[in-house]
């Protein structure tokens, strides 16, 4: 390792998205492959209209000087956004403006902003309960701020209240700064119970709590409403599932102004590009059109919920995002790590992609027709 890099950085495991070498993998696996079916990474099947691309084609070409900086205060997109957090909790329209929001090189940006806000040079830790999204404690490892890990019930991966309250009192070098949830959770898919929420509002406010609703759209449930009354909960969302802008990189946080004064000044100037912040907006103003594929994907999460769970080898749990969380029953194989990877090989062999984490395989919801072809290669692999 060089010797002026971070020694602890050689243990750390980076994330790794799929890109260019999968789709060749695919493709050279099988050559009959056309088209892969991308449900690894919880993305919208659908890419947006034709009719959105060309006005987009527009902006770009009459409204967008390259040579210049993008607004780098994204006001335009934050009174949008604040415009849409109200409408989507039924709240008034002035209970969250531009003050409130900050925007973020999707929500991972947003992520790194907050632990160098808070847990930075000895300041803090973070608490997490996995499984859940891996790039909290990615983020936060590159920092060299600690993680602590506290585990989930195996029946409805529920978090170890009793561990995580353990933890906040006994963490004490650094102390706990920082509590991360995903609402759902992914991969799991599990909403927050009430006695989740109960536990996250009682925490004292020298804890951050932070609220991912990457998911909102296909949940329909949020906890935005608390940060009026709460300046120490921040929740996060993002563009890139049901808006359909995976590609464009936008995420925002919705918190309380002193908060997002300090993201302010964390975040990267020019952070967000001028065609992202377009699409964005677009996106906004096309949101019923945008957002009215919702439920035919819950239609289909469903179905793919009822055919799953009747297969004698699958543990299935039901789900409120975009996305299945399956595991393979205890008796069915003495290996089931190696099971798992030979049934994706297997489906990826067939031009669909699944993803293999934590002990199951996370499924994204997609098109009908990418959905058939999911059960039936599943069906196959699995036999």
């Amino acid at each position: 390792m060089l010797p002026f890099i971070r020694s602890d950085l050689a243990q750390l495991t980076a994330y790794t998205p799929h890109g260019d070498e999968t789709h060749q993998s695919v493709a050279e696996t099988d050559r009959a492959v056309i088209s892969v079916d991308h449900l690894d990474t919880n993305e919208s099947p659908f890419d947006l209209p034709e009719e959105l691309k060309q006005k987009l084609a527009w902006i770009y070409q009459e409204e967008i000087a390259a040579n210049r900086y993008p607004d780098g205060g994204h006001g335009s997109l934050k009174r949008a956004i604040a415009e849409y957090v109200n409408e989507s909790a039924s709240l008034p329209d002035s209970t969250f403006g531009q003050r409130h929001i900050s925007v973020g090189n999707g929500s991972d940006e947003l992520i790194r902003s907050l632990l160098i806000a808070t847990c930075l040079g000895g300041s803090g830790s973070v608490l997490v309960a996995e499984p859940t999204f891996s790039m909290y404690g990615i983020l936060a490892h590159t920092l060299g701020i600690p993680v602590v890990a506290v585990g989930r019930s195996p029946l409805n991966f529920e978090m170890d209240l009793s561990a995580a309250q353990q933890a906040i009192e006994q963490t004490q070098t650094p102390p706990i700064r920082v509590v991360f949830v995903v609402h759902p959770n992914s991969p799991t898919g599990n909403p927050l119970t009430a006695a989740e929420v109960n536990w996250l509002r009682q925490l004292p406010e020298a804890i951050l709590v932070v609220l991912d609703e990457a998911y909102f759209e296909f949940s329909q449930t949020t906890l935005v409403a608390e940060v009026q009354r709460r300046p120490n909960w921040m929740v996060m969302r993002t563009f890139s599932k049901a808006f359909r802008l995976a590609a464009h990189r936008v995420g925002y946080a919705i918190a309380h102004p002193e908060l997002i004064t300090i993201l302010e000044k964390v975040r990267l100037p020019y952070n967000l590009p001028a065609f992202s912040q377009a699409t964005a907006l677009a996106a906004l103003h096309h949101r019923q059109s945008l957002l009215a594929s919702i439920p035919d994907l819950l239609a289909e999460r469903q179905n793919l919920l009822h055919t799953l769970s009747q297969h004698p080898a699958l543990e299935v749990w039901p789900s409120a995002a975009n996305f299945i969380y399956v595991r393979l029953k205890p008796d069915l194989t003495n290996n089931p790590d190696e099971t798992l990877e030979q049934i994706c090989a297997n489906l990826k062999a067939q031009g669909t992609l699944i993803r293999n984490i934590n002990q199951g395989l996370r499924i994204t919801v997609g098109s009908a027709e990418e959905n058939q072809r999911t059960l039936a290669r599943l069906q196959m692999a699995l036999a």
